[in-house]
């Protein structure tokens, strides 16, 4: 059995600024988002984008792509918006044309994420015209994101995925945050996880 290598956080961090720093090469800014949800990864992820756009001297402000499916905690609209304030964001919010009041929210979880997420998704990213879409997506987050690429081919609409800390742990994350005194949902406080 092969040597398994353990990275440091700081490993990751530079592995990471690896990434962003291939979508800045390959994209610029202009057609580059970051999927937000308002959650500890992806905020992450956009502090990371914000900051190396900054480091660049490009002087405008960073993307962001929130889906708002209708069922968010308050707590996470108000972050949103708070830190949409506050770092400057450029704030692409896109909802699903469903009508929530009669539709069959989470009965058939497959339908209801194509409906509420993937449909809204996927219509805002090709009305921007947007090539690249960073994300928070980590592999230890659900077994089936193990096997996924930091780089992704989507089609219809033709952009890539990059997925630039999927090689983070949860704990990473934190750590990070704590590092650099990110903000973050209080909905953390109170015990929730995602």
């Amino acid at each position: 059995m092969g040597e398994q290598i353990i990275l440091t956080l700081q490993d990751k961090i530079a592995l990471t600024r690896k990434y962003i720093e291939q979508v800045y090469a390959r994209f610029g800014h202009h057609k580059v988002a970051v999927a937000w949800t308002g959650g500890k990864d992806s905020t992450t992820v956009l502090w990371l984008w914000k900051n190396l756009l900054k480091e660049k001297n490009v002087s405008v402000r960073p993307r962001a792509l929130n889906l708002d499916t209708g069922l968010k905690f308050p707590e996470i609209i108000e972050f949103r918006d708070r830190i949409q304030a506050s770092w400057q964001i450029e704030l692409i919010i896109a909802r699903p044309e469903k009508n929530l009041s009669s539709y069959p929210v989470a009965r058939n979880k497959v339908a209801c994420c194509q409906d509420l997420k993937i449909l809204p998704l996927k219509k805002a990213v090709k009305a921007h015209a947007w090539a690249a879409l960073l994300t928070g997506l980590r592999f230890d987050e659900h077994p089936s994101r193990e096997k996924r690429e930091y780089f992704e081919q989507k089609k219809d609409p033709d952009y890539v995925q990059v997925n630039p800390i999927l090689h983070w742990r949860e704990m990473d994350i934190w750590s990070y945050i704590m590092q650099e005194n990110l903000p973050y949902c209080s909905l953390y406080d109170e015990g929730y996880r995602s």
